[in-house]
């Protein structure tokens, strides 16, 4: 222990929580009394979406077309169903109560309470936001949070931005709102948004708002309260309340419920605002008349707040001073680089003289434990590197503010649709979404990819998300993995939910691997034997959910795999959620493989839960024979030409099988033929000698079935450290792929590894069929083509799960392999690396996409150069869906700190891996499993 006493006294270690008051200490104290339920912290949270129109839960059409069922002109005079969106914005845990921001420059047609952005038809790429907000800085709890949006002062250009990207072909960029020129001569607000805890249920929000410009320019900034309305739905309740609160010299309004479920979920809440300033009062209720042309319920409308301050319509708002939407209405005009504070508070106690008085300590005391809590986790290598640790706490904000309530009992949805489970099947075969999916009912707060262009939970984003947010709340993290597992998600017959465009689509099967990485983080930082009762409930789950992949998604029963997309939308010839035009299907090398993986790691939780209780090592058994099957059939014993191995290429491929029985290969080097490389899994040389029944019937399988053990790489052999490991890939397999993969005129970008060799720029893979070409060319950026939607492309970009999954594979066969193996990395540049080595080489690739470079860009950021340039914006970092395989530049959504949030892991643990910390910490365990937080110790007697 002497060793890890060394590393934390030099922090190299995040330190142990001494569960006191302190700065360094305080949010793990939150998070501690929120796991032990005595203060709920996380009870306010950025729970608001950025987007709740124009997703399947408010689609009500018979088309099931939900983008133009619900616009996003809609939005502003239509209440929602299900969700609630917002500027900036907060809610509690079940969003009963909002709160967030609308402003008002004085040339904008609407009042901007939400983010505007291209319906997927509008978009010349796709759907796509189009508004400048940046996640800068949040603590696991919310304890403290920071904001930012970029509001222009000339007249928000929606009409532009519609107009010029419909024009634009699938072969031009994407119009975005700095295309436009209003962020011109800085003619533009910078808005803060903070928010700081001083209890759970005690909230203060500090708005600090700048003016960029040259000239003095208005600013109407309107902090707004309102109910999710409940109320109209059948058996919703009764309607709540907000009122003005008499205070003198002070706003301040009252939010009450009087439904005793909803006082159950929430209790009376107070807003209150240090100045006198005005306050507005309408109902969160839909404006039929302007909409439908149908009579209105009240006068008193969700839009009111924009007809007051746009049209100047002074009968818009209620002269009563309530309803069940509010807002404190600032007007105020701002010189040239002039800075405004607003103070406002949102809590329980009745607001009173000295609700103000602990105002800037509580925000002072917040800001430091959130600086104390990051420095905790950040490894002295990147906190020597201001830079890098800002895109490290950056990457983490992202995805604590990507948390969203999602509600959706789809049940109730699909009654409301008439085609409730109690109607006649002939009925119920409607075209209606998830028309299998009736048990559903969620009710939660999750993770999610991307607030605006995905407000929506994806399973297999999800389970990469937890490996990031495990770095600073474990037990977030663990309460997530297990939501897709419960009865409530889980469909019956064990699949997982995909996403609610389509529940029954197929998402690789990443979540037993997430499982047990989130499971050794954990129990590192316990310093105990781990959450079994977690490991328990998940393997449990998983064996339904395996079943499931064995059930319905091997054909043939021949161990071999399909799945559709499986994530990879255009990856392929063919698009693969759909028949294929030749007939017959496809023997899938990436579902083969991601079957290996999950047939690995689900023998990996169940070798753990036997070294607590003995029945488990059946289980050991069992997924140690499903392993063996289905990466054997990969390859299979002897040449055989309609196998996914291709061994004069040195390349996994996808197999077409044609009605006649014939069997192609399709040539296409992608990322399909490299994740057979990341099906591995090492072991402890005591792993084995623990398990003795376990050894004995695997060496009676593998003399009764020596054809499987032909072509992969069994545990029978000791490695570094007397390690074990089992693999598809035996060590010339892997050379072979790795002199492809780091290769940098086929995989290896500056910025990682790309999704398609570049290899198909020159050479597009061709297949002919019934005089039909069918190609796959190199595409860097944005899709060229409309396969599986089009708004996404796997045909050549760099995309962080992949990436990360590789850079997780390397350094696990780095653990066996240890320094006597050594490949040529760049291939062809005559340097010779460890396994290691060249993970860290892969994660310094990754790593350079968000870090400024020479000239000070990003290249994540782009071309623009306000983000190369400017001081108010060159240390801000977008974090989008993927990344152009040459120039490293962001694509896709733009706030996808979901999966792409893992280079904070990758940040973490490449600063840690050095040889020496290596041998002399982790020697006797598995690399990557050891270093999650990048720290190992030695293992206890």
């Amino acid at each position: 222990m002497a060793e890890l006493r060394r590393l934390r006294d030099t922090r190299l270690l995040p330190q142990r929580p001494r569960r006191c008051a302190l700065n360094d200490d305080a949010e793990q104290a939150r998070l501690d009394e929120a796991r032990a339920k005595t203060a709920d912290w996380k009870k306010w949270g950025p729970y608001l979406s950025e987007r709740q129109w124009g997703t399947v839960r408010e689609d009500y059409s018979d088309s099931g077309d939900a983008w133009n069922y619900f616009t996003h002109d809609h939005a502003r005079s239509r209440a929602y169903r299900w969700g609630e969106d917002g500027l900036g914005g907060i809610s509690d845990d079940h969003q009963v109560l909002c709160f967030a921001f609308a402003f008002w420059n004085g040339q904008d047609p609407i009042l901007k309470e939400r983010a505007f952005g291209l319906a997927n038809e509008e978009g010349n790429h796709g759907e796509d936001v189009k508004e400048c907000y940046f996640y800068i800085d949040s603590t696991p709890t919310h304890s403290y949070m920071k904001y930012l949006y970029k509001y222009p002062q000339a007249a928000y250009p929606y009409n532009d931005l519609i107009q010029t990207n419909r024009q634009r072909g699938r072969l031009q960029p994407e119009y975005e709102l700095l295309d436009t020129g209003v962020f011109d001569q800085n003619r533009y607000f910078d808005v803060f948004v903070e928010y700081a805890k001083a209890a759970p249920e005690d909230v203060l929000v500090r708005v600090t708002v700048c003016n960029r410009g040259p000239d003095a320019a208005p600013l109407h900034v309107l902090p707004t309260l309102w109910y999710r309305n409940t109320w109209v739905a059948p058996g919703g309740g009764t309607k709540p309340v907000l009122q003005k609160v008499d205070l003198p010299g002070r706003a301040a309004l009252h939010a009450h419920h009087t439904d005793p479920l909803f006082q159950e979920l929430l209790a009376d809440y107070y807003l209150s605002c240090d100045t006198d300033t005005p306050l507005l009062f309408t109902e969160n209720e839909t404006n039929n008349a302007r909409l439908f042309g149908t009579q209105n319920a009240s006068p008193y409308v969700k839009d009111a707040f924009h007809n007051f301050v746009v049209h100047r319509e002074a009968q818009a708002v209620n002269p009563a001073q309530q309803g069940t939407k509010a807002a404190v209405h600032h007007a105020l005009t701002l010189a040239a680089g002039e800075t405004r504070v607003i103070r406002l508070r949102l809590g329980t106690r009745a607001p009173d003289a000295s609700t103000f008085a602990d105002f800037d300590t509580v925000f002072a005391t917040r800001l430091a434990q959130a600086d104390a809590f990051y420095e905790s986790i950040t490894p002295p290598a990147v906190a020597a590197d201001p830079d890098r640790a800002s895109v490290m706490r950056q990457a983490l904000a992202g995805m604590l503010w990507s948390k969203q309530y999602f509600y959706y009992d789809v049940g109730l949805w699909l009654d409301e649709h008439g085609a409730g489970a109690e109607l006649p099947q002939a009925r119920r075969r409607m075209g209606v979404r998830n028309i299998d999916w009736g048990h559903m009912f969620n009710d939660d707060i999750i993770s999610m990819p991307d607030k605006w262009e995905y407000p929506w939970y994806a399973a297999w984003d999800l389970a990469f998300h937890m490996i990031p947010l495990g770095m600073v709340d474990a037990d977030f993290a663990k309460q997530q993995l297990g939501l897709m597992l419960r009865n409530d998600y889980l469909h019956p017959n064990g699949q997982l939910p995909a996403y609610e465009w389509n529940f029954g689509d197929v998402n690789p099967p990443v979540h037993a691997w997430a499982t047990m990485q989130l499971y050794l983080v954990d129990k590192e930082r316990r310093d105990d034997d781990g959450d079994i009762e977690f490991l328990k409930y998940a393997f449990s789950k998983l064996l339904v959910n395996f079943t499931w992949w064995v059930n319905r998604k091997d054909r043939t029963g021949a161990n071999v795999f399909e799945g559709g997309f499986l994530g990879l939308d255009n990856i392929g010839v063919f698009d693969r959620s759909k028949p294929l035009p030749t007939g017959g299907y496809l023997d899938q090398a990436d579902g083969t493989a991601w079957m290996v993986f999950f047939s690995q790691q689900m023998l990996r939780i169940a070798g753990e839960l036997a070294m607590h209780e003995p029945l488990y090592e059946e289980f050991v058994e069992k997924f140690f024979h499903h392993t063996m099957a289905i990466a054997g059939a990969m390859d299979r014993l002897g040449e055989c030409n309609d196998e996914m191995w291709d061994e004069e290429d040195g390349f996994f491929y996808d197999v077409l099988r044609m009605p006649d029985g014939s069997a192609h290969r399709l040539k296409v080097r992608s990322i399909v033929g490299l994740l057979p490389m990341a099906a591995v899994a090492v072991f402890e040389e005591n792993t084995l000698e623990r398990l003795p029944d376990f050894r004995k019937r695997a060496a009676q399988f593998l003399m009764r079935h020596p054809e499987l053990a032909a072509n992969m790489h069994l545990p029978d052999q000791p490695g570094a450290g007397g390690r074990r490991m089992l693999a598809i890939v035996d060590d010339k397999k892997l050379r072979r792929l790795l002199a492809r993969m780091l290769d940098e005129g086929e995989f290896f970008s500056p910025h990682g590894i790309r999704g398609l060799s570049r290899h198909h720029l020159e050479h597009p893979y061709v297949f002919d069929h019934a005089g039909v070409q069918y190609s796959v060319g190199y595409v860097p950026g944005d899709s060229d083509s409309g396969m599986f939607g089009g708004n996404s492309n796997w045909r050549g970009p760099v995309w962080m799960p992949i990436n990360f999954l590789l850079l997780s594979a390397l350094l696990r066969l780095y653990a066996y392999f240890g320094d006597d193996f050594t490949v040529e990395c760049p291939t062809g540049s005559g340097r010779m690396m460890t396994l290691m080595e060249v993970a860290r080489e892969l994660g310094e690739r990754i790593t350079r996409l968000f870090l400024r470079d020479a000239s000070g860009a990003r290249p994540a950021n782009g071309s623009a150069h306000k983000f190369r340039d400017d001081p108010h914006w060159r240390d801000l970092v977008l974090f989008h869906e993927y990344f152009h395989g040459d120039t490293g530049a962001g694509v896709g959504a733009s706030h996808q700190t979901g999966w792409t949030g893992c280079v904070a892991r990758i940040i973490q643990t490449t600063a840690v891996l050095t040889k020496d910390m290596l041998t002399s910490v982790g020697a006797e365990a598995a690399v990557m499993d050891a270093l999650q937080t990048g720290r190992k110790r030695p293992r206890r007697p």
